[in-house]
């Protein structure tokens, strides 16, 4: 997706104008006396808001275009039931409703479907668990959501992990400007616990190769299963450490196989 073109559905987002916080009040007051004119100039004066809005989700592959007019309609929601009287800035109250929005279209336009009935569950059970942070001041646990929708435990984590976006193995979580780290370094792995890798000859002679430390790695990492964060406590090293050993030690096996 294309953030830095210069026109998006038809408007010149250089051209934007930017609006000061006492202007945007008294366009907002003349907007409730139903004044038009102040409406469309409040919604110009806030279309750099939808932009920095839809560059959050710059990796999803959507057609900035379409994010835009859903980022709009987000804007002209939050424009519709923001209260005045509240002290609060609008940009404080508007954004979480533009990516609201967003967020929806994207669900519901995404390849992966999820029944509606599914939705419906998920949406409850986060409305239920915001009621009991307020409630409760603490993060509540999948059962006792479950108690409050009167539903068992296990429909709720299967509707809750229906609505998650899907990500890529390679995404990466974690940059020290180095190598960065990706999601598929946190992955366990439960296949290789056999002894066949260690049978094999040409791999018991790299191993031979390195050093106490990059056979120890390699040794919890792909014979025990762990993930690079075990490792890491294991050992007494930083994450970014063991996955530059890791891959170090595999480069390393890679000219003797």
């Amino acid at each position: 997706m294309i953030t830095n073109k210069v026109e998006i559905c038809g408007v010149n987002t250089s051209k934007l104008p930017v609006l000061k916080n006492e202007e945007m009040r008294q366009l907002i007051i003349k907007m409730r006396q139903g004044d038009n004119e102040a409406r469309e100039k409040f919604i110009k004066g806030n279309l750099r808001l939808v932009l920095s809005v839809i560059q959050r989700f710059n990796n999803r592959g959507e057609n900035v275009d379409d994010l835009f007019q859903v980022g709009c309609i987000g804007l002209i929601k939050a424009i519709d039931n923001f209260d005045l009287s509240q002290n609060v800035r609008f940009s404080t109250y508007a954004v979480p409703m533009v990516i609201g929005e967003i967020r929806r279209y994207l669900r519901d336009n995404n390849s992966i479907r999820v029944s509606r009935s599914l939705r419906d569950i998920a949406y409850k059970a986060l409305q239920v668990r915001d009621k009991l942070i307020s409630k409760n001041n603490k993060e509540p646990n999948i059962s006792e959501i479950a108690r409050e929708l009167k539903i068992p435990r296990e429909e709720v984590v299967f509707a809750l992990d229906a609505i998650q976006d899907p990500i890529s193995l390679f995404e990466p979580i974690y940059h020290d400007g180095g190598d960065a780290i990706f999601v598929m370094d946190q992955i366990s792995d439960n296949k290789n616990h056999d002894d066949s890798w260690i049978e094999n000859i040409s791999i018991k002679q790299a191993l031979q190769k390195l050093n106490s430390r990059e056979k120890l790695i390699l040794t919890l990492r792909f014979f025990e299963g762990k993930t690079q964060m075990e490792v890491a406590e294991e050992i007494g090293i930083s994450q970014a450490q063991v996955s530059r050993l890791e891959k170090s030690a595999l480069n390393h096996m890679r000219k003797f196989i």
